[in-house]
């Protein structure tokens, strides 16, 4: 299961509407044979290009899967069927398929006389590459993330304005990393105009990564002409609201959206209790005094406050990447 999530983590943001899966094919004396990922759309899916991989030592072996296998017919077959056709005498997944339309491959499977368990590292899978795909699924509407970066006096530029860079380059390579992987990355009309960002996702030499995520800049100020943001690197969307759900509403078809600038965006995001997850890098610095990393989140006393749980903590060069999800 660890390989299967390896090989999902691998083609995160390039699968949509798909869910990005991996799979695992044992042969009979439980040698791996093949390892899968899902396609872009109209391509394979895992368990086809793992099985393809495998080849006739598929035959009365076993499939490992982070998802349930389909069991519809949309763009390519079912692959729970496909899974029977090989000759697979096992299937152990992780989650099953919440999708109304593509769940029931596991009936399918047990019909025709293989063997089905549900795990093992359900857990991981949920909280790794799976997440967002199964969080628009069960909300019907995007996985939100707030990423930012802050000295640890909550700063996220200096009184002067500037703010490159706050963190280290070991972590300025994890996001252009992370947002490799992305559906889109959300700014508001202020960062555009005071930063001028490009947003996009880069090699560790300066080139454009395979995948980029959509640009989306929100709010009602008119940006330059000349904005990085508008290139031809990446697909841009303006949205002329302040409206969170209206942000939202627009990106309906996207799994994985990262909220990245700036302060009263993120606040406006917070209020509405659209945030599904932090991702706080934080370095060892002290300014003293500059713009918060967040404003006008709705928090008027204590009790109030946003209050979130710790996923993870990493170690990431000099600085540190805290994952907050929500308290239920």
């Amino acid at each position: 299961m660890r390989l299967a999530i390896d090989a999902s983590q691998g083609v995160r943001g390039t699968t949509s509407p798909n869910p990005p899966v991996g799979a695992v094919i044992l042969d009979s004396f439980g040698e791996v044979v093949g390892i899968g990922a899902t396609n872009p759309v109209g391509g394979p899916h895992a368990e086809v290009v793992a099985l393809a991989e495998a080849g006739g030592r598929a035959r009365g072996g076993t499939a490992v899967v982070t998802l349930e296998p389909c069991n519809h017919h949309g763009r390519t077959g079912p692959c729970s069927q496909a899974l029977v056709d090989a000759g697979i005498a096992a299937v152990h997944y992780a989650v099953p398929d919440p999708h109304p339309i593509a769940a029931g491959g596991a009936d399918t499977l047990r019909a025709a006389g293989v063997a089905v368990a549900v795990g093992p590292l359900t857990a991981d899978v949920e909280r790794g590459p799976l997440r967002a795909w199964l969080h628009r699924q069960r909300h019907g509407r995007p996985h939100v993330t707030w990423k930012f970066a802050a000295t640890i006096d909550g700063r996220s530029a200096a009184a002067d304005g500037t703010s490159q860079w706050i963190t280290g380059p070991a972590a300025r390579a994890r996001v252009h990393a992370d947002r490799a992987r992305l559906d889109a990355i959300v700014v508001g009309t202020g960062t555009v105009i005071a930063d001028d960002p490009w947003l996009t996702a880069r090699l560790p030499d300066g080139s454009l990564a395979p995948h980029q995520p959509v640009r989306v800049v929100v709010g009602t100020r008119g940006i330059p002409s000349t904005a990085k943001i508008l290139d031809d690197a990446a697909p841009t969307l303006v949205l002329r609201t302040h409206n969170v759900d209206e942000v939202l509403a627009e990106l309906a078809d996207q799994d994985d959206v990262l909220v990245e600038g700036g302060p009263r965006l993120a606040g406006a995001f917070l209020a509405a209790g659209r945030v599904d997850r932090i991702q706080a890098y934080l370095a060892p610095a002290l300014l003293g005094d500059g713009p918060n990393a967040v404003e006008g989140a709705g928090v008027r006393t204590i009790s109030e406050a946003l209050r979130f749980r710790r996923e993870s903590v990493e170690t990431i060069g000099d600085d540190l990447l805290l994952n907050l999800i929500p308290e239920q």
